[in-house]
Order: structure tokens, then C-alpha cells, then sequence
């Protein structure tokens, strides 16, 4: 190393030493300036502009809904929501709303993957929570918990008058100050314990009309299944399912005597006998739904299962979209030239009341056509 390298040595030490000084003496007059002028703490920041998308909540009694998109316009997190002033549009207060009751909640990652109910309900617990609450994000839940019985559901008229509108206001605070959101609203639907739910009224909970004559009493929707490559046995053509044919129909049902943990799988035929589940050849019964002990008689396919159904709104073997079942049967017979053709059918389902169901596929007006070409 040269002599003008080292040389250099002790001015660089000296000029550290100079900018540490220096430092330390700026931060000793600005802590000298803040108690001689008393200058505040720096405080969060809560913007005026704070609100919801949506101020009107329209959920679903008898299911988890999660609603609510709070816009915080970058105000400092973490932010405390307090949900404050709940009240009809005549005045009265509302309580219903905030009954407590026990609600699973889900202490370890469900996955689909388990192997039983028992470790399924390992997975979560029963907890006490109020019907409706707001979350730490400033969503609000209300609980599958609240049913028709706790919370009177919107009128079967259809209508929807300030008075039996549920409003209610949201403090929301950080250590910058406090804000109130005026005159959010919750008007809750009547259970609906099944999706889809083309078969049900949703204001009066009775049948809902056909959608083509909705003022005739007598109508009557159903849900429809997908079909590909459904052949009538009779007519030689494809099955169809939709607003103008109605030649396979499903009914999804509560099954009465039975453990409160089951669903079944049915199939009728135009006379409304058991179609032997075993003519669905290339069914793969392990998929249809998160189920054990299966149980398959000439008449129908039983699961022993947890509810809802799905149980989380996550992608699995059996609910590849996330938030419905996806229950597909399938045979095969032989074509025209000595080829194997294939048809499925199924539906994409939910049930979220606990108990015993069937979903049921009637072939109304002609049977399929298992026999080959």
C-alpha cells in the first residue's frame, strides 16, 4: 500500500467521526425542539373518504355470507370497526341481528383430502358468535347460524319498506381519529337450504312458478341437470332439460329417519321406478362427493357425510369451481360401428342444512337407452 493510501487512513476516520457527531447533535435539538415547542405525536392517518362499494347487504339466511368492500383510501392500518345506532326505519332497535349462537369455525385448513368425518370435525370447533358481526377487515359475516326461526327474512310479497329494513352505522377508528359511516342495511332472504334452487320461491319459500308462466298458480320449475349424450331409449335422441323441455328433472329433498349425516343419490324412470344406480356403468363413485361408507343397493347410492356441501368454498377433488359439488354420472354402451359411446349427466350442487338429503334425477317422459347399437 503507498504512503498517500495510508495517509488517508486517519482523515477518514476523522471525517466518520465528524458525521456521527453531527447526527447525534441533530437529534438532540430536534428532541430539544419537540419539548420546547411541545410538538405532537405523529398520528395515523383516516381518511375522510372512507365508505363501502355497496351499502346494501342482501344475504342469504341459513349459510356463511361474507359481505362488504370497505375502502379505506389508504388510511393506517390496523383499523377498529364497531358496528353502532342498528335500528329499523321506523326507529325500533334491532336485536335479532346480533343473537349469539354457536357457529363452526375452522381451526385447521380444510383440504378434501381427509379420510373421515372424524377428521374432518378435528378440523373445527363450535364457537359462540354474534348472527351478524363485522370482521378485522371490515367485512361483515352473517353466520349460517341465523335461520328463518332468529331472523325474520324479507316480506313474501316481495316487498321491501323502511320499517322492516334492519339499518345500522359503522364507527371506524384508528389512532388518527374516528369516522362514522351513516345508513348501511341488511335485508335478509329466507333460507334457501340448497343450490341451485329453481325450484323454490325465494320470497314465500313455497314452489316457484315455471318462468314462462310466472302468474299461473299451477306452474311449476324445477332444477335441471347437465346432459351429453343422454339418448332416449324410445325416441333415439338426445335427452333435454331446459325452460321449453322439461324430459329430465331434479329434485334435491330431505329424507326423513335417518342420522342426520347422509345424502343419497337417486334415479327414476318415466314410470318413477328406481333406475339400478349399477347401469351407470363408468361412474366414478369416489368422486361424487366427500363421502364415506358408501352404500349402493339397486335403488340408490349413500354417503355418510359432514355438512354443508361443499364444506369450504375451496377447490377439491369434488368441487373443482369451489363452491358447489359437481356430482357426474356417466355410462357407456356400444355404437354404431362396434365404438363405445359415452354419456354424463350430474349437477353442481350445494346443501347447506344439516340432516338427510336425496338428490334425484327423474327421466320424466322417456328413459335413457342403455342397450347397444
Amino acid at each position: 500500500m503507498s504512503y498517500k493510501k495510508l495517509n488517508m487512513i486517519p482523515t477518514m476516520y476523522i471525517n466518520l467521526k465528524k458525521s456521527i457527531g453531527l447526527m447525534l447533535l441533530a437529534c438532540i435539538a430536534l428532541s430539544s425542539c419537540k419539548k420546547i415547542f411541545d410538538l405532537p405525536d405523529e398520528k395515523d392517518y383516516l381518511s375522510s373518504r372512507i365508505n363501502y362499494n355497496n351499502k346494501t347487504f342482501d344475504p342469504i339466511l341459513g349459510r356463511n355470507n361474507i359481505m362488504g368492500g370497505f375502502n379505506g383510501d389508504n388510511s393506517t392500518q390496523p383499523i377498529k370497526f364497531e358496528i353502532i345506532n342498528a335500528r329499523f326505519g321506523d326507529g325500533r332497535p334491532v336485536t335479532d341481528l346480533f343473537q349469539v349462537r354457536p357457529t363452526y369455525v375452522w381451526t385447521k385448513a380444510y383440504t378434501g383430502l381427509e379420510k373421515s368425518i372424524e377428521e374432518i370435525e378435528a378440523k373445527r370447533k363450535l364457537e359462540d358468535h354474534p348472527l351478524f358481526e363485522v370482521r378485522q377487515s371490515g367485512e361483515f359475516i352473517l353466520w349460517a347460524a341465523a335461520t328463518n326461526d332468529l331472523i325474520t327474512p324479507r316480506a313474501a310479497d316481495t316487498t321491501n319498506f323502511p320499517q322492516n329494513t334492519r339499518y345500522f352505522d359503522l364507527r371506524v377508528t384508528n389512532s388518527g381519529g374516528s369516522a362514522i359511516i351513516r345508513d348501511l342495511s341488511v335485508r335478509p332472504f329466507r333460507e334457501r337450504p340448497y343450490e341451485p334452487s329453481d325450484d323454490f320461491n325465494i320470497y314465500s319459500g313455497g314452489p316457484a312458478p315455471h318462468p314462462k308462466s310466472p302468474n299461473n298458480p299451477n306452474s311449476r320449475n324445477y332444477i335441471r341437470p347437465f346432459l351429453n349424450n343422454v339418448i332416449g331409449a324410445q325416441s333415439d335422441q338426445p335427452l333435454r332439460s331446459n325452460d321449453d323441455y322439461k324430459e329430465v328433472v331434479v329434485y334435491i329433498r330431505p329424507v326423513p329417519g335417518g342420522s342426520g349425516n347422509s345424502i343419497r343419490f337417486k334415479f327414476l324412470d318415466k314410470d318413477s321406478v328406481a333406475i339400478n344406480p349399477n347401469l351407470f356403468n363408468e361412474t366414478r363413485w369416489d368422486r361424487i362427493v366427500h363421502g364415506f361408507n358408501m352404500e349402493k343397493t339397486n335403488e340408490y347410492v349413500q354417503y355418510t357425510v359432514a355438512y354443508p356441501i361443499p364444506l369450504v368454498e375451496v377447490v377439491t377433488n369434488y368441487a373443482p369451481g369451489g363452491n358447489r359439488d359437481h356430482a357426474e354420472f356417466s355410462y357407456s354402451r356400444k355404437g354404431f360401428g362396434g365404438g363405445r359411446t359415452v354419456a354424463t349427466f350430474g349437477i353442481d350442487f350445494a346443501i347447506y342444512k344439516k340432516g338427510d338429503w336425496e338428490v334425484v334425477f327423474h327421466f320424466l317422459k322417456e328413459n335413457p337407452k342403455f342397450e347397444d347399437e
